[in-house]
């Protein structure tokens, strides 16, 4: 009886650590930012509010930027989290079918991850937003096909949309081709085998193997993936300059930033709101996922 308490004190000791760097670090933060949510009128110099209630909330909900930044980051999530995954499994299917230089490319798929976001940022305003001495390579290229050069930049909504979403997958695809690579390599080899003897086709073994197999880390990077698409900025900062509102390309942490840091900033109530509020999203939809894995991924 004595080992095993003297075995759990030990175990509360080495979790002691890690538990108050949440503490301090997580769990205190939350809960007063979710305190700050509901102070009106909060002053963050005197300390002082004169009030209690909802009214932070209200004023979020109804603040038109706010409306903005809440439709962009949906449209980022819901376009950029499926589609680099998909794409990063069939990269990751065909980087696993060749042998011999499969080290090379998936060095090669990680470069981008790994590069500055800013850098990249710079990169990407280059190939697509027009100067004076050039319309930029990407309209060079729609010019040659008989189309007019857009300025994907400080143009039309659904061209810095397509600009933000490409550059957000971009960034994030190479970690999941990492990922979903070292997933393949590990499948039993034997189950491939046995289909092989039966004249399986090889879409056949690829839905009913493949996929099954490495359900869990499809889950894990999609899971990831939203958590992440709904904490972008420094993407779209990148790509737009940190005046977003006047762009129309705020996200919500963006949002968050600018009441807090920004040039109409100084309202930590309102930004606490806001924060709060992408907390309870990103919390449901997290929740809604981990149900449908019920049925889905094989453990």
């Amino acid at each position: 009886m004595e080992s095993r308490e003297n075995n759990n004190l030990k175990a509360w000791l080495y979790l002691l650590p890690a538990m108050l760097f949440l503490g301090v670090f997580m769990v205190y933060p939350l809960i007063d930012v979710f305190i700050y949510s509901f102070e009106e009128g909060y002053n963050s110099a005197s300390q002082t509010f004169f009030g209690v209630g909802l009214y932070n909330y209200s004023y979020v909900l109804h603040d038109p930027y706010f409306l903005q930044a809440l439709r962009n980051t949906f449209i980022l999530v819901i376009i950029t989290v499926p589609v680099s995954t998909g794409l990063a499994l069939l990269i990751s299917v065909g980087l696993n079918s060749i042998k011999p230089l499969r080290n090379l490319f998936q060095t090669v798929y990680f470069l981008p991850y790994v590069t500055n976001t800013l850098a990249v940022g710079l990169v990407f305003m280059i190939l697509f937003k027009p100067t004076a001495y050039s319309d930029g390579l990407v309209n060079l290229l729609i010019r040659a096909f008989g189309g007019k050069s857009v300025d994907f930049i400080e143009g039309p909504y659904w061209a810095k949309m397509f600009v933000l979403c490409f550059y957000t997958v971009w960034v994030v695809m190479p970690f999941k081709i990492l990922i979903l690579t070292s997933a393949l390599a590990g499948v039993n080899q034997d189950y491939y085998n046995a289909a092989k003897v039966d004249g399986t086709s090889s879409f056949r073994i690829f839905r009913k193997i493949t996929l099954p197999m490495i359900s869990p880390m499809i889950f894990y990077l999609v899971i990831t993936g939203f958590i992440g698409a709904f904490k972008a900025y420094s993407d779209a900062v990148a790509l737009f300059g940190t005046n977003l509102n006047a762009a129309e390309m705020n996200t919500i942490v963006g949002y968050v930033y600018d009441m807090l840091y920004g040039d109409s900033g100084g309202y930590p109530s309102f930004a606490s709101a806001a924060a709060i509020i992408l907390f309870a999203v990103v919390l449901t939809i997290t929740c809604i996922n981990l149900s449908i894995s019920k049925k889905h991924v094989h453990y």
